[in-house]
């Protein structure tokens, strides 16, 4: 039976400092947990335009339809903000997004216990929480049409157009249903049915597709007032899914609540592939943090999570995912701290590459 396949996309800034951590990592399931892949890598965003002339190679987009998983690092940096639109890194990354059909967003938001003390909420609201945000990510606001920057008789006029079909919010639903039944069987769908139609539409496919699905107790909330909840009580939910737009807003004031973007994986999935894996592509929500790249000083644990969704997600080991999330959890209850995550006077940050010697020694304790 063959290995599973995973291209590795390290990207720009600390991109490539995190993904080297993540590769001792494969490395070390491949040696101690028979859990072997077949490993390629390429170059996107900034990488690649230096190289090519564009941030992503047809060539590369190619390998990444064909094997089982994506996992980037990061891309852009102000070397490249001078470039056309057309080939900002970005574009790189977007454009995996929509030829790869990758529809669902999957956000996490855990505040681990050893770092509740960071977020900007009291300790008793975040302390333990737990929650994904699904997040429609290839049509909305974001791509309908018509849209542009028009003349309109004596001024200027901004158009972006809000557009969902039924089979498009269906198939966001049903990825959200099917990951509450993995979870605590509990689904809130936010929209903003009270002044908007793909509002309306979006709550009654939602709710339609709930049918199949009787386990899961389902509820609808107006987004803002769902933005307004997760500040006040976030624990009170468990999946979340709602549309492009709110999806970016929401999961962001979501990541905040645990203390540190550094920490937050992500994964992007699509429909199903021959083999019964969605497509897939799984990245850190961090940014590629020019600032400190090449100075060991990044955190890699979001890019370490990432590849535990990947386990999870697209190579069905569950119990190895766990494995890997259980030691990146040793590791911050033993006080282990990256740069990023100071808030003690006196003490040391890990480099990079330290903190995944910490995790690689959690994970060979937990054998």
């Amino acid at each position: 039976m063959a290995n599973p396949s995973l291209l590795i996309l390290p990207g720009d800034g600390i991109g490539p400092e995190v993904m080297a951590e993540v590769r001792r990592i494969i490395d070390w399931f491949g040696e101690n947990r028979g859990l072997t892949f077949d490993v390629s890598e390429d170059l996107v965003g900034g990488a690649a335009y230096d190289t090519h002339g564009t941030p992503l190679h047809d060539d590369t987009m190619a390998k990444a339809q064909e094997v089982d998983a994506v996992l980037l690092g990061a891309v852009g940096g102000p070397k490249y903000d001078e470039l056309d639109f057309s080939v900002k890194p970005e574009r790189g990354l977007l454009r995996l997004r929509k030829e790869m059909d990758l529809f669902s967003n999957l956000r996490p938001a855990q505040c681990f216990d050893a770092l509740a003390d960071f977020s900007s909420l009291k300790k008793d609201v975040v302390a333990g929480l737990d929650i994904v945000i699904v997040r429609e990510l290839t049509s909305g606001i974001y791509f309908g049409e018509p849209r542009g920057i028009i003349e309109e008789g004596n001024e200027r006029v901004g158009i972006n157009t809000q557009r969902y079909t039924e089979s498009e919010i269906e198939r966001v639903a049903r990825s959200a249903f099917e990951l509450a039944m993995r979870r605590g069987k509990k689904l809130c769908s936010m929209e903003k049915a009270n002044v908007m139609e793909s509002g309306i539409l979006w709550r009654e496919v939602v709710t339609e597709v709930s049918k199949g699905y009787p386990e899961v107790e389902l509820s609808h909330m107006y987004a803002d007032a769902g933005a307004m909840q997760l500040c006040r009580w976030p624990k009170q939910f468990d999946v979340i899914v709602t549309d492009n737009l709110f999806g970016d807003l929401l999961s962001d004031a979501a990541a905040m609540l645990t203390g540190s973007l550094g920490m937050l994986p992500s994964a992007s999935l699509g429909a199903p592939m021959s083999n019964g894996r969605p497509k897939a592509l799984y990245e850190p929500v961090h940014g590629s943090a020019p600032d400190i790249a090449g100075q060991g000083k990044a955190n890699p644990i979001a890019c370490v999570l990432s590849f535990a969704m990947a386990l999870r997600y697209s190579f069905d080991q569950g119990a190895e995912a766990d494995r890997l999330e259980g030691a990146v959890e040793t590791v911050l209850a033993e006080g282990a701290r990256t740069a990023d995550l100071l808030g003690e006077d006196g003490v040391e940050p890990l480099s990079t590459s330290q903190m995944g010697d910490r995790i690689l020694a959690a994970l060979s304790a937990s054998i």
